[in-house]
């Protein structure tokens, strides 16, 4: 394994433990998310960020232009993204349709990982993508995850969240409509 890649699994194993800790210390529910909206960062393209689909189909997130993108980094093996899961697909079900999606990306090593995870969970809205390399990680600078960008139609980071939130209560749904920009919910289900 090289150094690179062993940092970069360190770090995100650290991240999540942090998290987790936070979870089994006493956290119930979750915290109103506190967002990350860095002006320079807010208003960056995003990286090119290369996956997989279920299928096994490389896809971009320049795949989703033109849509506003609730990119969520998890993995089946994250306690605090295994909680956090049921309410992004929740979203999904609420906000989902031709002008947002909730993209959930693994980076575990095999979509069977995450087949099976969404049947234990009836996770059942939500594609499959995946990112067995963990890249994504570094190009959007993830420290831990879950890590959670909201993306505009242009392909710009908007804000940011590292941990879990509950992302279908009434207080983020909000949160992320206001978010969208101006008429972005006239094409909202």
């Amino acid at each position: 394994m090289t150094t690179r890649i062993a940092k970069r699994h360190s770090l995100l194993i650290a991240g999540a433990l942090v998290v987790a800790a936070a979870v089994v210390t006493g956290l119930h529910g979750f915290p109103q998310p506190a967002l990350d909206a860095d002006a320079a960062r807010a208003s960056a393209q995003i990286p090119e960020i290369r996956f997989v689909d279920d299928d096994g189909t490389p896809r971009t997130l320049a795949d989703f232009h033109g849509r506003v993108v609730l990119l969520n980094l998890w993995a089946t093996w994250c306690v605090p993204c295994r909680q956090e899961m049921p309410s992004l697909d929740r979203l999904q079900a609420t906000l989902g349709g031709p002008g947002f999606e909730v993209l959930a990306l693994s980076i575990d090593n095999s979509a069977q990982a995450v087949r099976d995870f969404y049947r234990e969970y009836g996770i059942g809205r939500l594609a499959i993508y995946i990112d067995p390399s963990t890249r994504v990680t570094d190009t959007l600078d993830a420290v831990g995850i879950p890590t959670t960008v909201l993306v505009d139609r242009d392909g710009r980071e908007r804000w940011r969240r590292v941990g879990p939130a509950e992302w279908d209560a009434p207080e983020m749904v909000e949160q992320i409509l206001s978010h969208l920009g101006s008429g972005s919910g006239a094409d909202l289900p």
